[in-house]
């Protein structure tokens, strides 16, 4: 069978587009931006194509200099005011780079960032409209602003202090935090994992412009070949000729009920007509909370789910989605989603919570469970996206698997948590026979085991994929 190392060959892309049957099962809506909830139409569509969807804007913002150039631009570096970047900027570097966040090109200016903030979307010069809910920023404090004062560009440098990118066209704006948490997450409550890494102790000011990145990001973590640019993945997809691409964003290890929610999902767009949808399995690779599972072992439980034959390597696409979590739920899953249209999905699915976690100081959830969806289907500049709204899958006795939850005979369903899991794992406890294929739940146990290990003064073993 194949492994998650040889799913990916380039080739030339042709988007092209049919009308399709609509499909009863799936929750996708006609939606009209701007307008309230009471005004929204809602209801099953045909307005789905076959193919790849068009980026946001018409066409990938790819900000990589040419080969050619490289050593230009090098040597321009050493003439400009610099600024180190911390991992999280870089991470949101790689990001703009290959064009997950089209059409922006480069780090947000003042009027970009307003309308992020405030409307969850850009207008562009034609007037249409393109969803972008998180801003996409740079802070710099009062040391660095007086340092740029004046200058067009600046260079850009990476924790090691070598050369990544030129900001050109500089713009250096107020950065109203207080602001920018409250609309983000609707909350100030202290203990908010991004806000704690990234924003706390940032700089006083933002710094806009457009990007020139010297290289391709790499990481050199054993990682960087399942890092697929929107690019990469279109190619990717032609060449695998598919008609559908749903993509599925997860950050957590991968168990049988996100498996029945990817599996169903593409029995499903097969009744509706399609030959060949594809998954794109994604997982967020940027920054994460301490508590998580980290992106190495998480790829590791991946392969293990598809040599197990959970899922199908032969129509399943694993890549790294670059960009930091926010743990910002119904405002960050627009992000989610919207990055996915610029890798040629026309299908995302999403279940409960997306991109929530429990309240900092409260003992609830910081999001209602069911907004992150409904949110979806009425998002501006989402419009074209298909949003598949699945019910909770949960552990079924009766059938001794992970199935749909069936409220008629709830006392045959176990709900097994994010926290559970971790607990049984911990303790090196086993799940129930059919909550997670063997392998995968081995590494799970692996893990937490390296960090008994660690926490022993003992050093665990490396880890590969």
């Amino acid at each position: 069978m194949a492994t998650m190392s040889n799913l990916f060959i380039k080739t030339q892309l042709h988007i092209h587009s049919f009308p399709k049957p609509q499909n009863p099962h799936f929750t996708t809506s006609l939606k009209l931006p701007f307008l309230p909830l009471s005004h929204q139409i809602t209801r099953p569509t045909t307005r789905i194509s076959s193919g790849l969807i068009d980026p946001d804007g018409g066409k990938l913002t790819q900000l990589i200099v040419k080969e050619s150039e490289r050593d230009l631009k090098k040597a321009q570096v050493a003439h400009l005011p610099k600024i180190k970047l911390s991992k999280v900027d870089l991470e949101w570097v790689h990001v703009l780079s290959e064009g997950w966040a089209s059409p922006l090109k480069g780090f947000m200016t003042e009027s970009e960032f307003l309308q992020t903030l405030h409307f969850n979307c850009l207008r562009l010069e034609d007037g249409s409209v393109v969803n972008m809910s998180l801003p996409i920023v740079l802070a710099i404090d009062d040391q660095h602003k007086s340092l740029i004062s004046g200058s067009g560009s600046v260079a850009l440098l990476d924790p090691g202090d070598n050369p990544v990118a030129i900001l050109n066209n500089i713009e250096i704006y107020k950065h109203n935090k207080e602001e920018r948490i409250a609309r983000t997450w609707g909350t100030t409550a202290p203990g908010l994992p991004y806000v704690e890494e990234a924003i706390k102790n940032s700089g006083d000011w933002l710094l806009g412009g457009d990007l020139e990145v010297i290289e391709p990001i790499k990481y050199h973590d054993g990682l960087d070949r399942f890092r697929l640019s929107p690019a990469e993945l279109r190619e990717e997809f032609t060449r695998r000729k598919a008609d559908a691409v749903f993509a599925f964003q997860l950050r957590n290890p991968v168990h049988n009920g996100h498996a029945l929610l990817m599996t169903d999902t593409r029995r499903r767009l097969l009744e509706m007509g399609y030959k060949n949808p594809v998954l794109l399995l994604h997982p967020l690779g940027g920054y994460t909370k301490a508590d998580d599972v980290p992106l190495t072992w998480r790829m590791r439980q991946h392969e293990k789910v598809l040599e197990d034959g959970v899922l199908d390597p032969e129509t399943t696409v694993v890549s790294i989605f670059p960009s930091p979590m926010h743990y910002a739920g119904p405002t960050e899953v627009q992000w989610h989603a919207k990055a996915r249209i610029n890798a040629g999905a026309n299908f995302y699915i999403v279940g409960r919570d997306p991109a929530g976690m429990g309240h900092p100081v409260e003992k609830r959830d910081l999001y209602d469970a069911d907004h992150g969806k409904k949110v979806l289907s009425m998002a501006p500049g989402l419009e074209r996206l298909n949003i598949l709204s699945f019910k909770v899958a949960a552990y079924d006795k009766t059938q001794g698997k992970m199935a749909f939850f069936d409220p008629s005979r709830a006392q045959d369903f176990i709900f097994i948590s994010g926290t559970k899991m971790r607990t049984l794992a911990k303790n090196k406890e086993s799940p129930p026979d059919g909550f997670m294929c063997p392998g995968g739940w081995k590494v799970l146990v692996d893990y937490y085991d390296s960090l008994s290990l660690s926490e022993t003064g003992k050093v665990p073993e490396p880890v590969s994929v």
